[in-house]
């Protein structure tokens, strides 16, 4: 028996159906990067003008020995959190597994290094940055160092970040001596980037 998904469709109007709309029924979820990117800026705003003040440090002090997160939106479909981010404090080298993800840096900094199939590349992003990772997506992030250009206060670092469907779990892996990616594990987890 053959799945919907790899079923042909019908012909309408003498045009077979766009290419977009078979890899967009493949995917896990129905919102697309754009989506989430849409998200995570209004839920940057949202945080800027204090609707989620009620959810941050109650002593008014960031974690500055680990990262701390707060899920600002959890339903069946997307999840979306405040992420703050502390020095030397790496995601490691995950992916999303099934999850779609976007980010919006909100103040501070953050580098990614990401896997393009053969090296890590490095992209800095900046309070008002915005990133999507499509599933499949290898990074690291860490919040940028003191120092790093064009980069204003560091303190908090903040970034909202969406996933969609919601994080259920996440690769690990390491670059081999063969400059190949191996994956060291698998975890069930409904945190965002990693262990907090």
């Amino acid at each position: 028996m053959r799945s919907s998904v790899l079923a042909p469709s019908p012909v309408r109007d003498g045009y077979p159906p766009s290419p977009d709309r078979a890899v967009a029924s493949a995917l896990p979820t129905r919102l697309r990067p754009a989506d989430l990117l849409r998200l995570t800026d209004e839920g940057a705003e949202d945080v800027l003008a204090g609707r989620y003040d009620h959810l941050l440090p109650a002593d008014g002090h960031w974690p500055r020995e680990q990262r701390w997160a707060a899920r600002l939106v959890a339903d069946d479909e997307v999840d979306v959190w405040l992420i703050s981010w502390t020095p030397d404090k790496s995601t490691e080298l995950h992916d999303h597994a099934g999850s779609l993800g976007a980010l919006t840096v909100l103040s501070g900094a953050l580098s990614e290094f990401r896997w393009n199939g053969r090296q890590l590349r490095k992209r800095t992003l900046v309070a008002g940055d915005q990133a999507s990772f499509p599933i499949g997506w290898v990074h690291d992030v860490v919040r940028a160092p003191a120092g790093t250009e064009f980069v204003g206060p560091l303190d908090p670092t903040l970034s909202v970040h969406a996933y969609s469907p919601p994080l259920s779990a996440m690769s690990y892996y390491a670059v081999t001596e063969h400059g190949t990616l191996r994956r060291t594990q698998t975890v069930l987890t409904d945190q965002p980037e990693g262990d907090l």
